[in-house]
């Protein structure tokens, strides 16, 4: 009786998280459940912010790179065996990762010959990468791609169905950066790039252009591959707010992508990061960030948010099952550049950095939870 009730229950909420209503998603706030947050690094009178994490395929080895400083700063690198329930005191890193002019990005990659690599990218002119063979136990240093640069890159690394090792990787820059020169331009033009890799991460293509706009600057790119395989959906911060953030769509594996169109308000917000639970929801995490004018219209404006729901709520414009705060921000909106992993018992593992604590500097922090942990406090 107990199993058939628990399976009616969960499918209940999946049927929940499938319906299109008009009405906001159900608020659920994990601020003072410390018991899920685990404290990945903090150090008193030092900026901390900014992290990735890269979980690797024995489901418990997590990895997680930050700059000490605000989007820039000297990379520390830790590592967990437990899948992020404790973590390493600060590994040694290649001496030129002092140099990183910006926020560095981990991704796994193989190549065609099943040879399995960790990039790790920073970003400005020119964008760096650097290469582990040996699932982050050593790294290479830092190393220019091309002549050119950009901000935030990369912003995803997405596994292709073109070919074996084949990537596409997406950045935004506003100038400032594509180039060794930044551009004289009177008027601030936002370009999304796309970049592509065929042999398993280690050598980019020139970034083409996706979308251009002065005034509407997409940027920040997350992607979510549609659960059949066939669809990428990118989510964009707008960075001028004037507008909720925006998806755009590719059905040929990002050769060509649809019209930006605005995300629901429950959305909206910066540097989205999601994966799927077993049960075939999205949890999509994200700075809770409005456009000027509808900034009184949520109660987490400013803090460390997920988002609840299906693909088909992104296909369809739809608010979603759940809006979640992971934690309560305590400065402005300086928060959040979020790391979201799943384990094999499927828990989700979400990393990032806030100001958590009154009057001090920001530093990193893991929130843990499973989906049918929010069904439950949603009840």
């Amino acid at each position: 009786m107990r199993i058939a009730f628990l399976l009616f229950f969960l499918l209940s909420s999946v049927a929940i998280a499938q319906e299109s209503g008009s009405s906001s998603p159900k608020l659920i706030d994990l601020d003072d459940q410390a018991y899920r947050q685990v404290v990945v690094d903090h150090e008193a009178g030092q900026y901390l912010g900014h992290p990735t994490t890269c979980l690797l395929e024995d489901g418990k080895t997590m990895l997680c790179v930050y700059p000490k400083g605000h989007g820039r700063g000297s990379i520390v690198y830790k590592r967990s065996d437990d899948g992020g329930l404790t973590w390493s005191d600060r590994l040694p890193t290649p001496a030129n990762w002092s140099t990183s002019k910006e926020v560095p990005t981990l991704h796994r990659v193989v190549d065609a010959d099943g040879k399995k690599r960790i990039i790790m990218w920073s970003g400005l002119y020119p964008a760096k990468l650097a290469v582990s063979e040996d699932d982050g136990k050593s790294w290479g240093d830092l190393k220019p791609v091309g002549d050119w640069g950009g901000i935030v890159v990369m912003g995803f690394v997405e596994k292709l169905g073109t070919g074996p090792g084949h990537y596409m990787a997406m950045f935004h820059d506003d100038g400032r950066f594509i180039a060794k020169t930044p551009a004289k331009n009177k008027t601030r033009t936002f370009d999304l790039y796309k970049t592509f890799s065929t042999d398993g991460g280690l050598t980019w293509s020139f970034p083409e252009s996706v979308y251009r706009s002065s005034d509407v600057h997409l940027c920040e790119p997350g992607c979510i591959r549609s659960p059949d395989g066939k669809k990428l959906a990118v989510l964009l911060r707008e960075n001028a707010r004037r507008k909720n953030s925006h998806i755009i769509f590719s059905e040929d594996e990002g050769k060509t992508w649809s019209e930006p169109r605005e995300l629901p308000l429950a959305l909206t917000g910066d540097r989205h990061t999601g994966k799927y639970g077993a049960d075939g929801r999205l949890f999509i995490s994200f700075r809770c960030n409005s456009p000027t004018d509808k900034r009184k219209a949520r109660p987490f404006e400013g803090d460390w948010v997920g988002w609840v729901g299906t693909w088909e709520d992104l296909e369809n414009g739809r608010d979603g099952q759940y809006s979640v705060r992971l934690k309560d921000n305590k400065k402005g909106y300086d928060t959040t550049y979020p790391g979201v992993e799943v384990l094999p018992d499927d828990t989700f593992v979400v990393t990032t950095y806030g100001h958590w604590s009154q009057g001090q500097q920001p530093y990193i922090l893991s929130v843990r939870f499973k989906l049918n942990e929010l069904d439950a406090l949603a009840k």
